[in-house]
């Protein structure tokens, strides 16, 4: 991990989750056409992200391909449990509830609200820095979910925006638990989640009655499930560990306008001038998201953990014979305090204070 290097890496890992999630919208809009069960279809995206990241986890440690990941610690646990609760079992089944009561185009736009609740909590839990640039462009995404609901003259929220506002929410908290969590193996993090989370949600769709779906569905449902959830989680929390819970969250606001632009082409969802006028307000406040530069003069205090790095400026530290050969690499190593300046956003290294 290069601390200190600006948005890059963190930014490309998050813009390339964007696009493998909102493709899951449309997906599903599909998926849920052939009768599935939505908390059913939401286990089985979970349940393939689990199986094959869990096979590719498996696949490293058997063929000796380990890439010198920090693993969770039992200290994570509560922390850890909490996210996979919110954001594995409780946002999927709302997403695909309300996405069972509105078009996937809508759905799709609608979902930049997970990107202003990451913010928002972020902002007002974590106290992350968010300045005015971020704050102008969430107002932006805010106003383009308000169009999108936009009927008859006044603001008319049906059921299916408040079940996918719902979900944005606890998506929302999820990131902001897993942020302390990336400098873990994010394959190993993803996939504990897709299996706990994917069990859950099946077990109990079935529990309910739902209707079991054909193979060929299955298999369909757990592929989507691979990519858009499972691939799109490794690389978000690779996102969290560069670039931190809010500005992670303004990358990934690509997503919706992925999805819709697959709604449009797939499904023939209407292209309208209010989805036209939302996309272009929420466009806006991306452009301000992803134009932002942060660099001042700030302080490292001491520091002591374990992840993924590479000596860098931030990396200065000794070695003892146990530590692992070769860069990168993963121990428990301490930072000492150093004042500097740089291009930098609130990754593992950076949560300081500002006046």
């Amino acid at each position: 991990m290069l601390s200190g290097s600006g948005a890059w890496p963190g930014a490309a890992f998050a813009v390339l989750a964007a696009v493998l999630f909102g493709a899951s919208t449309p997906l599903a809009k599909l998926l849920l056409r052939e009768g599935l069960n939505p908390q059913l279809l939401a286990g089985l995206f979970y349940l393939g992200s689990g199986v094959g990241l869990g096979l590719l986890f498996l696949a490293r440690r058997v063929v000796g391909l380990e890439p010198g990941e920090a693993r969770l610690r039992r200290q994570d646990l509560p922390q850890f449990s909490l996210a996979v609760l919110l954001g594995g079992a409780v946002a999927p089944v709302l997403m695909m509830a309300g996405l069972a009561r509105t078009s996937a185009a809508s759905a799709s736009l609608l979902q930049n609200l997970e990107g202003l609740a990451t913010m928002g909590i972020a902002w007002v839990v974590f106290r992350e820095n968010v300045d005015r640039r971020l704050l102008i462009g969430a107002l932006a995404i805010l106003t383009g979910a308000v169009v999108l609901s936009w009927t008859g003259g006044s603001v008319r929220p049906g059921s299916g925006t408040l079940l996918i506002a719902a979900a944005c929410v606890a998506w929302g908290a999820d990131n902001n638990l897993t942020r302390p969590l990336a400098k873990a193996d994010p394959v190993q993090i993803a996939a504990i989640k897709g299996l706990v989370a994917g069990s859950a949600n099946v077990a109990l769709a079935l529990g309910a009655h739902a209707r079991l779906a054909s193979v060929d569905t299955t298999l369909a449902a757990g592929a989507v499930g691979f990519l858009a959830y499972g691939v799109s989680l490794v690389l978000y929390v690779l996102g969290l560990r560069h670039l931190g819970a809010a500005r992670t969250a303004a990358y990934f606001s690509t997503a919706p306008f992925i999805g819709s632009a697959l709604a449009v082409g797939l499904l023939s969802d209407p292209l309208t001038e209010r989805l036209l006028a939302a996309g272009a307000l929420m466009g806006v406040g991306l452009y301000l998201h992803l134009s932002e530069r942060h660099d001042h003069a700030h302080r490292h205090e001491a520091l002591e953990h374990a992840h993924r790095h590479v000596h860098d400026e931030h990396h200065q530290h000794s070695h003892v014979p146990s530590d692992p050969p070769g860069e990168p690499h993963s121990h428990w190593h301490r930072h000492e305090p150093l004042t500097h300046s740089h291009p930098h956003y609130p990754d593992l290294h950076h949560r300081h204070d500002h006046s």
